[in-house]
């Protein structure tokens, strides 16, 4: 009973890291809409910048530990793994890289439905990639789940069809994101999360030596630059990284529908942005599939007898 506890303790834990790091998100449009003057890349660029600086001055001044400990786990595997580590990094900085900076273009110039429409998405494709390429379980609460949210997908997706391919493609790109980090649970979190930072930049610096941007003198614009790289970038990053050592790819996938329904919610209540009885009905639905897909821990958690499936 005392291992049973302390399992349900640790799963909590991991829950809870992958619920924040959604509902952060979720409210992600107000400062970056605050922005819409200015160009995306300018925007990613500078949130990538400061999230560099300031995860680094984190590691450097309070996590040499664990740094350390990851260097010389680095050392000691063989030459492959570290090819390989090297190569999943890579790919996964590229796919963050553009992920960011297409939901930033969604948000600004496509419409923020779009941009929160992606994250309804994402949880589909990273359900379906754990199944099929990391062997991960599905049990029948988690396909019945799965289906409720394609149902309600299929239902949102009755609009633009413009808005909808803008979403996969957001989606798809965090999907594998999330998949890779799956894969290599060997390195400290933030750690990687530094190096990931590291490649984005890299990627990004040449756009800025041939598009001449000249730095906003606007007080604003630096704020909301500082409050989109620690609260919105750093911290909802490291946790669902953290989140990824206790949960499978495929709950934390489905815990993201949280994002979306925050999200559409922000539109509606402040942005004003209409909704109907269609879209309410659909949501309901959502949070029907995401009670049923995580519906094995609820279950142990809370102590209650599951719904009877004939």
């Amino acid at each position: 009973m005392l291992i049973r506890a302390d399992l349900i303790i640790s799963k909590t834990k991991y829950y809870s890291a992958a619920l924040s790091a959604a509902i952060i998100w979720g409210f992600f449009a107000i400062p970056l809409r605050s922005l819409k003057a200015y160009p995306a890349e300018q925007i990613l660029y500078f949130r990538i910048l400061f999230s560099l600086l300031f995860t680094w001055a984190i590691i450097i001044l309070f996590r040499k530990k664990q740094l350390r400990a990851d260097i010389n786990f680095l050392k000691r595997v063989s030459t492959q793994q570290r090819k390989s580590l090297l190569y999943l990094t890579l790919i996964s900085g590229l796919l963050i890289t553009g992920n960011w900076y297409s939901f930033i273009y969604a948000i600004n110039n496509v419409s923020i439905k779009s941009a929160a429409f992606a994250y309804m998405v994402c949880p589909l494709i990273t359900a379906t990639g754990g199944f099929l390429i990391l062997k991960e379980k599905a049990t029948t609460y988690k396909i019945i789940g799965i289906t409720i949210a394609l149902g309600s997908i299929l239902l949102l997706a009755a609009g633009s069809l413009y808005e909808v391919l803008w979403s996969i493609f957001i989606a798809a790109l965090y999907a594998f994101y999330l998949i890779i980090q799956r894969i290599v649970p060997e390195i400290d979190k933030l750690n990687m999360l530094g190096v990931q930072l590291c490649i984005s930049t890299i990627l990004l610096a040449p756009s800025l030596f041939y598009v001449h941007y000249t730095l906003p003198s606007d007080p604003g614009f630096w704020i909301n630059i500082v409050l989109i790289a620690l609260v919105f970038t750093i911290l909802p990053l490291f946790l669902s990284l953290y989140a990824l050592i206790g949960l499978d790819s495929s709950s934390m996938g489905i815990l993201i529908y949280i994002n979306p329904i925050i999200a559409f919610t922000v539109a509606f209540v402040y942005f004003d942005e209409h909704v109907t009885l269609f879209q309410a009905f659909s949501y309901f639905l959502l949070f029907i599939a995401v009670v049923l897909f995580n519906w094995g821990f609820i279950k142990t958690h809370l102590k209650i007898s599951p719904p009877s499936i004939s």
